[in-house]
């Protein structure tokens, strides 16, 4: 015999109970095995052409994020719409405003600063999912787009400070980024920053120099060159996580209409505890940790 427990009458959680601490899935690779990442102590650098795929692997990490409980999403898109349809899981959404991306940037840097301070005062050194504070997940697309395009040089430079700060600086304190761009050269990511991120993706790219400087200097030469992906293989790309071999992988593609689907579902759920923060209070991102 068979007994059925009555429901709860309250307290049931409506989410799915993800966690920025869990697995991601990103993918499979050529044999057709899954591919995961953990993302809450690592930053992710994605670099390849137009069209490549960069922008399925951005919508992959920020569906995970927007459906963890425990993760709050800082958008940087200065297009527009490749993030677009996440603005209302996001605590901020940046458009192509270089003056409200640098506040935006500088906020973050005084919640890492504050977060270290906590860590420091308990004899820590990185925070666990145990602390129960959010992780800050920023996702940046195309970088060049406010390092090197919109505002003027100083904006530019600080833009840049500021990122490679929170790229270096952030993972420990909960804060990983996510960045992509279609123009991986020497200037728009400098050996000194793109060493920084525990994972790298190559999208298709032009020249085996561009390739290199997504995965790191000599991958080319050994083989493993995003040049050799056919322009028609959208999504393939060459992963490689810190210390380990570059493998090459199929990001798991969302539709428009599924995306739309996840975010609303996710903007619903998220919805209590951002109308509980007041606006500008020094509680948001949890700042006061």
């Amino acid at each position: 015999m068979t007994t059925t427990a009555p429901a709860p009458s309250s307290g049931v959680p409506v989410g799915p109970g993800l966690s920025m601490f869990d697995p991601i899935f990103v993918g499979i690779d050529e044999f057709g095995q899954p591919v995961y990442i953990t993302l809450a102590y690592r930053n992710l650098l994605a670099g390849g052409e137009p069209g490549g795929g960069k922008s399925g692997l951005l919508n992959a990490i920020a569906a995970h994020a927007a459906l963890s409980v425990d993760s709050r999403l800082v958008l940087l898109d200065g297009k527009l719409v490749e993030l677009g349809q996440w603005e209302d899981c996001a605590d901020a959404f940046i458009g192509p405003d270089i003056t409200e991306a640098l506040t935006v940037l500088r906020r973050l840097q005084v919640v890492m600063n504050n977060r270290y301070a906590w860590l420091r005062a308990h004899g820590r050194r990185k925070l666990t999912a145990a602390d129960g504070l959010s992780v800050i997940t920023v996702l940046v697309d195309e970088i060049a787009f406010y390092s090197a395009t919109v505002g003027s040089k100083q904006e530019q430079e600080e833009f840049v400070a500021l990122l490679r700060d929170l790229v270096a600086r952030g993972r420990a304190a909960g804060i990983p980024v996510v960045a992509a761009t279609q123009r991986p050269s020497f200037d728009i990511i400098p050996t000194s920053l793109r060493d920084l991120f525990g994972y790298r993706a190559a999208f298709r790219c032009t020249t085996p120099n561009s390739s290199n400087i997504v995965l790191g200097h000599g991958w080319a030469e050994q083989g493993y060159s995003a040049t050799d992906i056919q322009p028609t293989n959208q999504g393939a790309a060459y992963l490689i996580a810190e210390g380990g071999t570059p493998r090459r992988i199929k990001v798991a593609y969302l539709s428009d209409s599924q995306i739309a689907g996840i975010a609303d579902y996710a903007a619903w759920i998220r919805r209590p505890t951002r109308l509980s923060v007041p606006a500008g209070s020094g509680s948001d991102w949890g700042m006061a940790a």
